[in-house]
Protein backbone atom coordinates (compact mmCIF):
# COMPACT_ATOMS: atom_id res chain seq x y z
CA UNK A 1 0.00 0.00 0.00
CA UNK A 2 1.15 3.49 -0.74
CA UNK A 3 1.13 6.21 1.91
CA UNK A 4 -1.40 8.35 0.01
CA UNK A 5 -3.76 5.39 -0.14
CA UNK A 6 -3.36 4.74 3.58
CA UNK A 7 -3.86 8.39 4.53
CA UNK A 8 -7.11 8.54 2.54
CA UNK A 9 -8.68 5.80 4.69
CA UNK A 10 -10.54 6.23 7.96
CA UNK A 11 -9.28 4.84 11.25
CA UNK A 12 -11.72 1.93 11.11
CA UNK A 13 -10.63 1.01 7.59
CA UNK A 14 -6.99 1.12 8.67
CA UNK A 15 -7.71 -1.15 11.63
CA UNK A 16 -9.45 -3.64 9.34
CA UNK A 17 -6.65 -3.54 6.75
CA UNK A 18 -4.06 -4.02 9.48
CA UNK A 19 -5.80 -7.14 10.77
CA UNK A 20 -6.12 -8.59 7.26
CA UNK A 21 -2.44 -7.98 6.52
CA UNK A 22 -1.37 -9.47 9.85
CA UNK A 23 -3.35 -12.62 9.14
CA UNK A 24 -1.83 -12.92 5.69
CA UNK A 25 1.66 -12.38 7.13
CA UNK A 26 1.04 -15.08 9.74
CA UNK A 27 -0.06 -17.53 7.06
CA UNK A 28 2.97 -16.78 4.88
CA UNK A 29 5.35 -17.18 7.82
CA UNK A 30 3.71 -20.48 8.69
CA UNK A 31 4.07 -21.69 5.09
CA UNK A 32 7.69 -20.56 5.02
CA UNK A 33 8.44 -22.51 8.20
CA UNK A 34 6.76 -25.70 7.03
CA UNK A 35 7.32 -25.57 3.28
CA UNK A 36 9.01 -23.24 0.92
CA UNK A 37 7.22 -19.93 0.57
CA UNK A 38 5.84 -19.30 -2.87
CA UNK A 39 6.83 -15.64 -2.77
CA UNK A 40 9.21 -14.71 0.05
CA UNK A 41 9.32 -11.08 -1.08
CA UNK A 42 5.63 -10.80 -0.17
CA UNK A 43 6.58 -11.16 3.52
CA UNK A 44 8.72 -8.03 3.25
CA UNK A 45 5.94 -6.12 1.47
CA UNK A 46 3.40 -7.11 4.12
CA UNK A 47 5.70 -6.12 6.99
CA UNK A 48 6.27 -2.72 5.47
CA UNK A 49 2.58 -2.16 4.75
CA UNK A 50 1.73 -2.99 8.36
CA UNK A 51 4.44 -0.59 9.55
CA UNK A 52 3.07 2.18 7.33
CA UNK A 53 -0.44 1.67 8.71
CA UNK A 54 0.88 1.70 12.29
CA UNK A 55 2.82 4.90 11.57
CA UNK A 56 -0.24 6.68 10.17
CA UNK A 57 -2.36 5.54 13.13
CA UNK A 58 0.30 6.80 15.55
CA UNK A 59 0.51 10.15 13.76
CA UNK A 60 -3.25 10.56 14.02
CA UNK A 61 -3.37 9.58 17.70
CA UNK A 62 -0.58 11.98 18.70
CA UNK A 63 -1.97 14.84 16.62
CA UNK A 64 0.93 15.08 14.20
CA UNK A 65 -1.44 14.68 11.26
CA UNK A 66 -5.16 15.18 10.74
CA UNK A 67 -7.48 12.71 12.42
CA UNK A 68 -9.52 11.92 9.33
CA UNK A 69 -8.72 12.10 5.64
CA UNK A 70 -9.36 15.35 3.79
Amino acid sequence: MKVEEIRSKTDQELEFDSEVLKKELFELRFKAATDSAANPARIRVLRRSIARINTIQNERSTGIRDQEPK
